[in-house]
């Protein structure tokens, strides 16, 4: 039952890094392992957005698509992303963006949680420590795309 979580400082705006992780049709472009993202289903409510959304992951040979739901809560700088169907026999993953201890604007922490298990216990010994290490990246990733979007 593989569980990440890491809390990390950045120079970007809370505002800022909750856009660019609620963008998630922009993934591929930038996201480990991500290949592909569709998004099956968006229904506006209360100032949140709930998307159904197919994500498209592989390394090497293997490819995998998972579904996922995808609350995005502007209002309290959060994500929420729960799993429907694929290969997992569960996933759970938050995002927090909070702000920075500083009290700079320009500045905030990222809270990012993630924690997974593979259904196939073949498959989670394949692609397991490759997510992994993927996982430990995101966060850097999607700082690396606000340096780049924001800068």
């Amino acid at each position: 039952m593989p569980k990440f979580e890491i809390r990390r400082p950045v120079k970007h705006s809370a505002e800022e890094m909750y856009a660019l992780v609620a963008d998630i049709e922009k993934y591929p472009q930038f996201l480990p392992l991500c290949e592909a993202l569709a998004i099956r289903s968006r229904k506006e409510r209360d100032g949140k957005t709930l998307l159904v959304a197919d994500m498209t992951v592989g390394y090497k040979a293997i490819r995998e698509t998972f579904t996922t739901q995808v609350l995005l809560n502007p209002a309290e700088q959060a994500i929420d992303v729960k799993y429907i169907e694929g290969p997992f026999k569960y996933l759970e993953n938050r995002w927090r963006f909070e702000p920075s201890a500083s009290g700079s604007p320009d500045a905030c922490v990222v809270h990012f949680f993630i924690d997974y298990e593979f259904k196939s216990m073949i498959l989670g010994a394949l692609m397991g420590s490759m997510f992994d290490r993927a996982f430990r990246m995101f966060a850097e990733a999607f700082e690396a795309r606000a340096d780049k979007i924001y800068a």
